[in-house]
């Protein structure tokens, strides 16, 4: 069963339907124990790090998570679901993370300019991510695929042995992450057509 973390912030049920339409069992839970029971979990993400750091502790999923992790089970997240496995965010302030991934989450510089004019911010629609690391996520995907983006932040892991990918915007930032059994994307693969369904499916089969 792969659990899909319910704590008050994210597209949940788009994400359940991506795992079932690919034939897995997927369920979506505000229950913490649902979590440490789970054959895999996914912790989604949307809006403020500090707010969702408040709901995971609220609810009683900081633990779980954290167990699951050591645990060697398969753990994905999905857009600030990679912002909040690190040590810590600069989002409207300093805000401690779960610190699963030494490392921190920062906000795209002002003035940004690519090839024409200046970039605008959040980073929104499609972009291509480069394989740069091992990850069972991207069995299948070729490089340069196109993936679907929405952030305004993104993450600066201290080990760069963990970037599974990066992507281009203006400067290159880390796009997702891979340490054994923790695999999570700043781009959401439920929005990203057949290619996002592809790493969904691998997540699944591990």
């Amino acid at each position: 069963m792969i659990t899909i973390i319910d704590y008050g912030m994210g597209n949940l049920r788009s994400v359940q339907k991506a795992f079932e339409q690919l034939g897995f069992k997927a369920r979506v839970s505000v229950d913490p124990q649902d979590a440490v029971d789970a054959d895999k979990l996914v912790l989604p993400g949307v809006g403020a790090f500090k707010d969702c750091m408040h709901n995971l502790t609220a609810g009683g999923f900081v633990d779980p998570i954290r167990e699951h992790v050591a645990s060697g089970r398969p753990f994905l997240g999905i857009c600030l679901g990679l912002q909040l496995l690190f040590t810590e965010s600069e989002e409207f302030g300093r805000h401690a993370g779960l610190d699963l991934i030494p490392g921190r989450v920062v906000r795209f510089p002002a003035g940004m300019r690519g090839e024409d004019d200046e970039l605008k911010v959040p980073h929104m629609g499609w972009n291509r991510i480069r394989l740069r690391n091992p990850s069972p996520l991207y069995a299948g995907i070729e490089d340069d695929s196109f993936v679907y983006f929405v952030h305004s932040y993104y993450v600066v892991p201290d080990d760069p042995a963990v970037i599974a990918t990066d992507t281009d915007y203006g400067i290159t930032f880390c796009s997702s992450i891979c340490r054994r059994n923790v695999m999570a994307t700043q781009f959401h693969p439920e929005k990203s057509q057949s290619i996002g369904l592809k790493m969904l499916e691998n997540f699944g089969n591990l």
